[in-house]
């Protein structure tokens, strides 16, 4: 890939693009959001698949349980929302992290992202649209090296380089060696800073309950699974939950007149397994998104998730 190129791939791209959604969908609430927005987004986006991704926390026993539960929730969603046709082109993923920055993880969803990789190219990438642990991903271009040419990779996952152990964040932490082979490869990489930058994405009950209860099945049920969650884990009456992954899918839709989001090139930091950054100016630049219109994003949102 000529740099120029390369550079043209950090950029926000025009016209319709092909993309694999690569979800935790049961880690949280806001996965189901990201999948619903991606598909109601089809002016600008072409699922080839969505995929499984890998998650540990108090809503799984494993990576292996947190993966296939993630599976059956896009399966659910996709069955609320009326896209069965969908189903066929779920990929279940990784049953663990990544063992080393060397070795893949084997799972149906790396081997058919790597295998996918080969029917494009530098010039008409695939998009890689990651929003949790990045392995199936990582694994992908150990898999196969043209992951690395002839893909994109945007990826909800570390804070803000201005945030105390930016690594520590959940998605990327979950996977530190599968996040320092992205960032370490030289693919085109977007990243969406968690602290700092996205958790602008904030909305109350009261927003949620007026744009969403009792419009349609896929919006009634995103109303009620984000108001019981937040009410069993929120010790405040006035709670706010940040709808995180959405953020992935504004990027393609960012319009100058109503911007979505604001970037820019930074070298490409090193993901170290003390929770921080290090940084060296001479590594492969990266896009980098610096500030999101809470507003404007939900509009958007909101919009097509009623329609």
């Amino acid at each position: 890939m000529t740099n120029e190129q390369f550079l043209k791939n950090l950029s926000i791209p025009n016209g319709k693009v092909d993309i694999v959604l690569d979800t935790d969908t049961f880690n949280e609430i806001d996965d189901q959001f990201a999948v619903i927005y991606a598909l109601k987004s089809n002016k600008k986006i072409n699922i080839k698949a969505i995929t499984a991704a890998p998650f540990f926390n108090q809503h799984s026993i494993s990576p292996k349980d947190g993966m296939e539960k993630s599976y059956d929730e896009i399966i659910k969603i996709l069955k609320l929302s009326g896209y069965e046709d969908y189903i066929s082109s779920v990929y279940r993923g990784s049953e663990k992290y990544l063992e080393n920055e060397t070795t893949p993880a084997q799972s149906p969803a790396a081997d058919y992202i790597a295998n996918l990789a080969n029917e494009y190219s530098p010039e008409k990438p695939l998009y890689l649209v990651a929003i949790g642990a990045i392995t199936n991903v990582a694994s992908a271009i150990l898999k196969n090296p043209a992951v690395k040419e002839n893909c994109v990779v945007i990826w909800l996952g570390g804070h803000g380089t201005h945030i105390t152990n930016p690594v520590c964040e959940f998605n990327m932490h979950q996977d530190i060696a599968a996040a320092r082979v992205v960032f370490g490869c030289g693919i085109p990489l977007v990243q969406l800073p968690c602290g700092g930058v996205v958790d602008h994405l904030l909305i109350s009950k009261y927003e949620l309950k007026h744009w969403l209860e009792g419009k349609n099945p896929i919006s009634d049920y995103l109303y009620k699974n984000t108001v019981r969650e937040a009410e069993e884990l929120s010790p405040y009456k006035t709670w706010t939950r940040i709808i995180w992954d959405i953020s992935t899918i504004a990027w393609f839709l960012n319009d100058e007149k109503r911007p979505f989001v604001r970037c820019r090139l930074i070298p490409s930091p090193v993901p170290e397994y003390d929770g921080t950054y290090s940084f060296d100016q001479s590594r492969h630049l990266m896009c980098y998104v610096e500030w999101i219109s809470r507003d404007a994003i939900f509009e958007d949102l909101f919009s097509k998730l009623n329609t």
